[in-house]
């Protein structure tokens, strides 16, 4: 009983952090447990015309409508192929919006350490900000997740400055 309550003492001053472990293609990528609302099974997206071609559509989540969006369109991969192990994992942003990343599979709960966590750091020199979707790596016993940033992977800012550019 007393390991249980020194693991919420270390959670609550910021040195254990939960992931969940999620698997995009061939990569592990971890997505801290305080933004995620809920994790479903796929399910009928209703299509919204004219929107960009990583946004799948919408669905309803306890009567409220909820944007869903394919990340690996957003990250440059191929199509989702959607199976079994396929889901859509509910996000709540910071500002409260809800938000749908289709994932192909959920693997595990991760506790880890915030000193297992190394922050990615990005060379730019030659001007050309690409937009990073991995703020750290983690390190744990089964090998290394990466960390996603939910920040650039919800965030519309990437789209709008390619449709600029464009024009």
């Amino acid at each position: 009983m007393n390991e249980i309550k020194e693991v919420k003492e270390k959670a609550d001053k910021g040195e254990l952090i939960q992931y969940i472990v999620i698997k995009i293609d061939d990569e592990q990528y971890g997505i801290n447990i305080k933004f995620i609302d809920n994790i479903v099974r796929m399910q009928q997206i209703t299509r919204v015309p004219k929107v960009d071609a990583f946004l799948k559509g919408v669905i309803n989540i306890r009567g409220e409508i909820v944007p869903v969006m394919s990340v690996r369109m957003k990250m440059g991969l191929s199509e989702d192929v959607i199976t079994g192990a396929s889901r859509i994992i509910i996000l709540k942003t910071e500002t409260g919006d809800l938000v749908g990343i289709i994932v192909d599979q959920v693997n595990q709960v991760l506790t880890l350490n915030e000193k297992d966590i190394e922050k990615v750091r990005y060379d730019d020199k030659k001007g050309q900000s690409k937009v990073s979707f991995v703020s750290g790596v983690g390190h744990y016993d089964g090998g290394l997740v990466s960390i996603l940033d939910l920040d650039a992977v919800v965030s519309e800012k990437e789209s709008k400055e390619k449709a600029s550019s464009a024009s």
